[in-house]
């Protein structure tokens, strides 16, 4: 009696590495989230020819190039169009979109939005460096109002874009977010990105050293990181700091945060993250926190169980070729109205 045994294929951050020298400016953040990817796909176990990482037109949508896998370099704001297009016609991949916040927020913000209210089953990874980086430092749709740019030499008076609010108001169903200089994080939350069935958007904070070097050296600097950050993860305590005794609570209608030991307060009365919770509006407040007075969110904030598009169209196709009396393409062609000539 014969029996096949399935070998499970090891893989490592090295099998995930194309032989194309890296062309990012020296100390960019985009390095960081490049290496965080290539170490979770070897994680995730999916063989290379199983991956199609897709990108639009940006610093960051050079990473196909560095990938040991299928990948597409589409045209500016295009790639949730070319990545949806890939996983509906080849549902067993596992599609990575690459984009930046000037790809992705302005000339792709439409099929971005839909990409996500769809929940198409694709990866997001949204480099955020509130910057045009490529075409040589314009502001982009989530550069803070008032910083001067070469486009805006008096300061820019618009108000950013904030990636959370789009996603969620897209009926987003994941969100996450990391910060290039915290790996542990990055590997962690793009993980949790890649198990989700749908459309997984997370944000990225990097740093562009040449056109808006510190953009978040708040958050970035190492002794203070613990302080001004929080990250979330479902089913945990909300709690930060140092010393590990800072949390999230609720006053009224929003989150404040508060001491552990001080005026009586315990860690019983530290909020619980639930990221499966399908109403926003906790999310959306996590997500929102805005320094000093407030840590910024990183990790999973949003990871809610819907229907996935491309299993939708699957599931539709296959009930309708059951019930269909045709079944083959020449059957079809005779069903038609014909004539002799």
């Amino acid at each position: 009696m014969e029996t096949t045994e399935t070998i499970k294929i090891q893989y490592t951050a090295k099998d995930f590495k194309s032989d194309q020298y890296v062309r990012w400016c020296p100390g960019c953040g985009d390095f960081a989230v490049l290496s965080s990817l290539q170490k979770v796909m070897a994680d995730l176990g999916i063989a290379p020819h199983k991956t199609a990482v897709i990108s639009g037109i940006g610093c960051s949508s050079r990473l196909p190039y560095y990938t040991s896998s299928y990948g597409f370099h589409t045209i500016h704001g295009r790639g949730a169009a070319i990545a949806t297009g890939v996983k509906v016609a080849n549902p067993e991949l596992t599609v990575w979109q690459i984009t930046g916040d000037g790809d992705c927020l302005a000339i792709g913000g439409n099929h971005f939005i839909h990409s996500v209210r769809r929940n198409m089953d694709i990866n997001v990874l949204l480099f955020n460096n509130q910057i045009y980086g490529l075409t040589k430092g314009q502001y982009s749709p989530t550069t803070k109002k008032g910083f001067v740019t070469k486009s805006s030499p008096f300061g820019t008076v618009e108000r950013p874009f904030r990636p959370a609010e789009l996603t969620m108001g897209a009926r987003g169903t994941f969100f996450g977010r990391l910060l290039d200089v915290d790996l542990k994080t990055a590997q962690m939350t793009i993980m949790a990105g890649a198990k989700h069935n749908g459309t997984s958007v997370i944000e990225c904070l990097v740093n562009c050293v040449i056109f808006n070097d510190g953009a978040h050296g708040w958050l970035a600097e190492r002794e203070n990181r613990a302080d001004r950050t929080i990250v979330l993860e479902h089913g945990k305590k909300m709690i930060f700091g140092k010393d590990g005794n800072k949390g999230l609570v609720l006053k009224g209608l929003n989150l404040k945060v508060v001491t552990i030991g001080e005026n009586g307060v315990t860690e019983n009365d530290i909020l619980v993250h639930d990221a499966t919770c399908e109403d926003t509006t906790l999310h959306l407040k996590l997500a929102l926190m805005e320094g000093p007075e407030m840590p910024i969110a990183m990790g999973v904030i949003r990871d809610v169980v819907e229907e996935s598009y491309d299993a939708a169209v699957e599931a539709q196709i296959a009930e309708v070729q059951a019930k269909s009396k045709i079944k083959t393409f020449d059957e079809l062609i005779d069903s038609l109205e014909q004539w002799e000539m």
